[in-house]
């Protein structure tokens, strides 16, 4: 049986409306999934150059700011 997602801790909305996985979530399923998730905890090990670089650089610079 698949986990009851709950808003604002495993999810939240962004102002266009989206969901957006938590860093929680993530970490409990454990590996990435390729996608570039905003919250990726595991520094986008699955997805291809050069956009896997782009998110780094981006990551960073939302950290500095």
């Amino acid at each position: 049986m698949k986990k009851q997602l709950v808003e604002g801790i495993d999810f939240y909305y962004n102002q266009e409306g989206f969901i957006v996985l938590t860093e929680k979530y993530h970490l409990e399923k454990g590996s990435c999934c390729g996608n570039g998730c905003l919250h990726c905890p595991f520094d986008y090990i699955n997805v291809e150059e050069p956009r896997r670089s782009q998110l780094l650089l981006q990551r960073n610079e939302r950290k500095q700011s």
